[in-house]
């Protein structure tokens, strides 16, 4: 367990360095404070109505307006991603999932922006995908067909960051949610997260990397007890696992040893964290390409099942499903 008594004079250096610009959204869904001048050019190329800047010092619950599902803010070389649904458990919808890829494409692509930090607003991390809201989108190759300068937030595919994340979690921390975790390169999170990988339990199966991620970094007996019994599992055994690196004591104190890792990594040579990212990568996923590239088919056919429609139904009525194979 991490003691945190530099915390108060932490957040002050922080809000010190911070440099806020309001900035015009990509998309309606997140609100930017990027570089002044990509907001110019944001603006010529897609004129739409300006959504305020938001700055986040705490994990104190926020209004940020009904369309903000996404907040952004600029911290000097680091910048701080946070899911904003806490009204839907931060569950994550295919226009979070979007203006999240959006916000990646953006990062990697800004050479002022070293680090980033990715976190939840409200009582948790995220519960992970928002079932109904996905099914417009999963016959349709997923929520980023078709669309151009992004990056999948799972951070597989064509395009991948080649700059570093850092995952602060608490809270409930489930299903999509663990994966977001798992794809960052540093992952910190308070006492008392509760992760889940339990899609088997609910008619589907983790479909955004887990039974890549989370079998290679925990090792298959530890993933597969939980994945496939849908039991979840505390911080204390992420840490045990392997898969979690540092918790502390408060969701606040998690965020704030996040944006610490994050100052440091940005004060480092760019150019070598990002050829050790890339040397790491070749390591240890030259093997998980394929796997990786099915998972959109393979989620996409659970949901043309029964037994997926008896998930949902057994929820929606509080009982435990029954499932029998088709």
């Amino acid at each position: 367990m991490k003691n945190e008594p530099a915390a108060i004079a932490r957040r002050d250096l922080i809000k010190a360095a911070a440099t806020i610009a309001a900035v015009a959204p990509v998309t309606a869904a997140a609100s930017y404070t990027f570089a002044a001048e990509q907001a110019q050019q944001a603006q010529l190329a897609q004129p739409t109505s300006a959504v305020p800047t938001t700055q986040v010092t705490t994990l104190a619950e926020v209004d940020f307006g009904p369309n903000t599902k996404l907040t952004i803010e600029r911290r000097d070389q680091v910048v701080l991603f946070g899911l904003n649904r806490p009204d839907a458990e931060n569950r994550v919808d295919p226009e979070t999932f979007q203006a999240l890829a959006k916000a990646f494409y953006d990062y990697d692509h800004d050479p002022s922006l070293r680090a980033a930090v990715l976190f939840g607003h409200g009582e948790r991390f995220s519960r992970g995908i928002d079932v109904e809201a996905y099914r417009a989108v999963a016959d349709k190759g997923g929520p980023l067909a078709g669309l151009t300068d992004v990056i999948n937030p799972l951070n597989y595919g064509t395009l991948q960051r080649k700059k570093p994340l850092i995952a602060s979690v608490h809270g409930d921390t489930w299903n999509l949610g663990h994966e977001l975790f798992l794809s960052a390169d540093v992952r910190v999170a308070a006492v008392g997260t509760n992760f889940g990988q339990d899609e088997n339990a609910h008619g589907r199966f983790p479909g955004g990397g887990s039974t890549v991620r989370f079998v290679r970094d925990a090792g298959w007996g530890n993933a597969m007890r939980y994945m496939l019994t849908g039991d979840h599992w505390t911080a204390e055994d992420a840490y045990r696992m392997g898969v979690l690196q540092e918790i502390l004591d408060t969701p606040q104190g998690a965020l704030d040893r996040a944006i610490e890792i994050a100052v440091k990594i940005a004060a480092c040579a760019p150019l070598g964290v990002a050829t050790t990212l890339a040397s790491a990568h070749l390591a240890v996923d030259s093997g998980d390409a394929e796997a990786f590239s099915r998972l959109g088919v393979q989620y996409a056919a659970l949901y043309r099942t029964n037994d997926f429609i008896e998930g949902r139904t057994a929820q929606a009525e509080g009982r435990s499903p029954v499932f029998h194979g088709n």
